[in-house]
């Protein structure tokens, strides 16, 4: 029996990746205790997710009521499958700048040690397995924020002829710039993950996406940028939009396109690999343009209030480039538009939050 080990496994990419592997008839355990009520509410819930798993999936899928942090319980699930477990997806993080500001206890013991004890249990029990690690482009800093933008009439933007002009790609450092405390445990998380591929040899690949989103999205304001903005326009709630005139600029990856990035990097799985994964120059979009995008596809206008005072190591402008992943896994591709992505959003969702 091979065994696909998900943590996070109720939320954006964690669900992604549960359908995506037991949909290709692999055995996929699941590990998630819904931290994300924790960390932003009620309405952030996963547990309608995890029904949906369950009930899709009740042949292959097995799911742990696990904290990542618990070592002595993350150690007794993988005592079980052991070497039967071929690949570990970890999806399961504190992802905001915010939050992190108010507890970086709890957000470095999630993203760092969390972390850490997922390497260790697969050093020790399943060496042989390949690891991924969902990592953030949040590990650059601020240091996007020097490049030369220019302003547009509804976003920032970069000339032509500048060498990131398709993207930020890997050579950009992670040196000499504000992080935020979310940022700067998920740069332990990581290095971590690089290091356990170079110095112990596992197949480790860690991806640094940009805004990772879809359906699975339980959005909530301090996380899940499109899937939050769909929801308000759909609830009429307020969205608050933070500096740069609203002009800064994201790049969305669809959570289907990342996870099956995962997929090639597992077929074909490197040792301390690193890459930048996003949507590129095929889907990004300023707020202002995501709010146009929302608007008309709901037929209703969102009720948003601006501030001049941007988050703390927010990016004006990020795009990936993913010329790297793309050079050593050149069949795959994205399939996915902002607008596509919005789309499905909305299909999948407006009833819910209607």
């Amino acid at each position: 029996m091979k065994i696909v080990l998900v943590t996070g496994s109720a939320g954006l990419v964690g669900s992604e990746s549960v359908r995506f592997f037991c949909d290709k008839g692999y055995t996929v355990v699941g590990i998630d205790n819904n931290m994300r009520k924790v960390f932003f509410g009620d309405g952030a819930s996963t547990e309608w997710n995890l029904d949906r798993l369950l009930e899709s999936y009740r042949t292959n899928y097995t799911h742990h009521n696990v904290d990542i942090r618990d070592k002595e319980a993350l150690a007794s699930i993988f005592n079980i499958y052991n070497r039967d477990i071929t690949l570990i997806i970890h999806a399961a993080a504190q992802p905001s700048h915010d939050w992190a500001a108010r507890d970086p206890q709890m957000d470095f013991t999630v993203n760092a040690n969390g972390t850490l004890n997922l390497l260790e249990n697969t050093r020790k029990q399943c060496p042989e397995a390949t690891f991924i690690l969902c990592s953030t482009n949040k590990v650059y800093g601020d240091n996007p924020n020097l490049l030369p933008l220019v302003e547009k009439e509804y976003r920032w933007e970069i000339e032509e002829n500048h060498r990131f002009y398709n993207g930020i790609d890997e050579t950009m450092s992670i040196d000499y710039c504000k992080h935020s405390l979310f940022g700067s445990s998920k740069v332990a998380a990581d290095i971590l993950t690089q290091e356990y591929g170079r110095y112990f040899g596992i197949k480790t690949g860690t991806f640094r996406a940009g805004c990772i989103t879809g359906p699975g999205h339980a959005g909530a304001e301090l996380h899940g940028f499109l899937s939050y903005l769909m929801k308000c326009t759909i609830t009429g709630n307020n969205f608050s939009i933070y500096g740069y005139k609203g002009k800064q600029v994201r790049d969305n990856i669809h959570s289907y396109d990342l996870v099956n990035a995962f997929y090639h990097f597992f077929k074909s799985p490197r040792m301390g690999e690193v890459y930048n994964i996003g949507g590129g120059r095929t889907s990004n979009c300023s707020i202002l343009e995501a709010i146009k995008i929302c608007e008309e596809m709901t037929d209703k206008k969102l009720n948003w209030t601006y501030s001049e005072a941007n988050r703390s190591g927010d990016h004006i402008w990020w795009i990936s480039n993913n010329t790297r992943f793309k050079q050593q896994y050149p069949d795959w591709s994205l399939n996915y538009t902002t607008n596509e992505i919005l789309s499905d959003i909305f299909n999948q969702n407006a009833t819910r939050w209607s």
